[in-house]
């Protein structure tokens, strides 16, 4: 019988961009079951809570069967053995991108033998989107309709 591929894409997800949404829909059809985990770094000040950045997850990928919405502590390997994953998604937008991530996968390799990595690009329309952007823009007042669910464009609105 084959493995089940239990695929698990972490990151902040403050706030959960365009992008974020176009590497979660590549990764769910390369698995038969994703968990996309916020990662709860006390050491990052968010503009979201955890909760908050769950929740915003949950509604904009409702439309995905078989995806699970969660957060995590600690390591990174630590979860996907908790959850049984044996696939890290991560994006991937620029040469810059690819180097820490490089680092991180190597690591994450020597940790759990058993987990593969899998870099996937966005499309090219939101290769430049991060939510640091995301964030000035919306704090100066700039429409960021196209770069974010309208589900996050009216909690960084509800911000104000």
């Amino acid at each position: 019988m084959p493995t089940k591929r239990i695929g698990l894409y972490p990151g902040s997800f403050d706030p959960v961009t365009n992008g974020h949404l176009d590497i979660a829909e590549r990764a769910f059809k390369l698995c038969d079951e994703l968990h996309i985990a916020v990662v709860a770094n006390p050491s990052k000040n968010p503009l979201f809570s955890v909760e908050e950045r769950v929740d915003l997850l949950k509604q904009t990928t409702k439309h995905l069967k078989n995806v699970k919405v969660s957060s995590f502590e600690g390591l990174l390997v630590d979860y996907a053995k908790e959850i049984k994953a044996n696939i890290i998604f991560r994006g991937l937008r620029a040469v810059s991108d690819f180097e820490y991530e490089f680092q991180m996968a190597l690591i994450n390799r020597n940790l759990h033998k058993e987990i593969e990595v899998v870099f996937l690009v966005p499309n090219e329309k939101f290769i430049f989107l991060s939510s640091s952007s995301i964030k000035e823009v919306a704090k100066l007042g700039g429409d960021v309709s196209g770069f974010v669910p309208a589900v996050v464009k009216r909690a960084l609105r509800d911000l104000k």
